[in-house]
């Protein structure tokens, strides 16, 4: 397999963004808080903030990043390079994802043209052959009716109605333009991988796609504190077979990526600035395959905010916050290696998601059991941080 460089990025403008990650720590055994300062990963673990999870719930979390002292683990290249498992020096530091107890959530059909490629996972049954052919009749029903529409609408309704009148209503079609946002748990707590590590894909699947996201960090009062990018990586042939197989589809060993930091809210960066980002999305395969795409978070059909609001509330709350992802527009369909075939991952594809302000999220694609096992969980980092003396009463 031909080895292919990771790109993991800081945002363009590192110079002034408040970044909070995390970082493993070999000399204290365990994970640490961190940030960035000129190019350094410092680790800023205490007391008062022994998780990122801590942070954010603070007033001003990134007041207190930018005021916190800390001890510097190393550069911020060598960091991203050692997280790579394969070629890890265990002694050194490396980064992790940059969220701990926050649980991890997404949102779907929140774009038109994933709303489309939904519908067409479904009657495709799973079979990407079938593709193009459904992708054309289902376009040649709906056309543009769909693209300025807001979900919930009366607008989007008369819409519902006469697309159930074709005979093309579906699930998917519910969620993307009904009053209800779909919501689902995209993993598990501490499951999350960083940038420079392997992402898993479950062996079983033959057509599957890279979701290049941005996330919001939000804490436990509904505040939204900080965003980041993900990769939500989706098994299309068993979702396609079944949407109750999503959470087959979706939380596998390795099969969620974050990163490379948490860009907290501040002067410089603000939700209207994740409103308006441009994600691009680049695979290299070891063959020598190159595919490059892009969505930009302007053309949500949900407000981010809402979003948010769909996630927590009365009826349902998040002590220790959570992480949304905002959905993707992007899902790509080029065909990859013959005809009508469409696209789906090789084993080696490095997959890099970036935009200006985040930065860049590069991971290579492994199948899910090849990945390093999530052996490290909440119970684990408990103790871990009581053994550090960082746990209070």
């Amino acid at each position: 397999m031909t080895t292919l460089p990771l790109s993991s990025r800081l945002p363009e403008d590192a110079a002034r963004a408040v970044l909070l990650g995390r970082a493993w720590n070999p000399r204290v055994g365990g994970p640490a808080v961190v940030t960035v300062r000129d190019g350094v990963v410092y680790d800023i673990t205490s007391a008062q903030a022994p998780t990122v999870r801590d942070v954010c719930e603070m007033d001003d979390p990134a007041a207190w990043v930018r005021d916190a002292a800390g001890e510097a683990l190393g550069s911020f290249a060598d960091l991203a390079a050692n997280a790579d498992e394969a070629a890890r020096d265990p002694g050194k530091p490396w980064l992790l994802a940059p969220i701990d107890l926050q649980a991890v959530k997404a949102s779907g059909v929140t774009f038109v043209v994933s709303l489309l490629e939904r519908v067409i996972e479904e009657q495709a049954k799973g079979a990407p052959e079938k593709a193009a052919e459904i992708r054309g009749e289902i376009g040649r029903l709906i056309g543009d009716d769909l693209s300025n529409l807001k979900p919930g609408s009366p607008e989007a309704m008369a819409i519902k109605e006469r697309l159930i009148a074709r005979g093309v209503w579906s699930q998917y079609l519910e969620v993307g333009i009904g009053p209800d946002a779909e919501i689902f748990t995209k993993a598990q707590p501490m499951s999350s991988v960083g940038t420079g590590a392997r992402i898993g894909i479950h062996p079983i699947s033959t057509w599957n796609n890279p979701e290049p996201e941005v996330a919001l960090a939000v804490n436990s009062r509904g505040t939204v504190v900080g965003a980041t990018l993900g990769n939500d990586v989706n098994l299309r042939d068993v979702e396609g077979r079944s949407a109750l197989l999503l959470g087959k589809a979706k939380d596998n060993n390795a099969s969620c990526s974050v990163g490379p930091f948490l860009r907290l809210f501040d002067g410089t960066f603000t939700l209207d600035d994740v409103r308006k980002a441009e994600v691009a999305l680049r695979v290299e395969g070891p063959e020598g395959y190159v595919l490059d795409g892009g969505s930009s978070i302007s053309q949500i059909s949900r407000d981010p905010a809402d979003l948010v609001a769909a996630t927590i509330n009365a009826n349902h709350q998040y002590p220790d916050g959570f992480v949304l992802f905002l959905g993707t527009m992007y899902a790509p369909v080029e065909d990859r290696d013959e005809p009508g075939g469409g696209f789906t991952h090789k084993i080696g594809d490095v997959v890099t998601i970036s935009t200006a302000t985040l930065g860049a999220l590069s991971n290579r694609v492994h199948h899910s059991q090849d990945c390093a096992p999530w052996t490290f969980g909440t119970s684990h980092l408990m103790r871990n941080l009581a053994a550090r003396g960082l746990l209070g009463a």
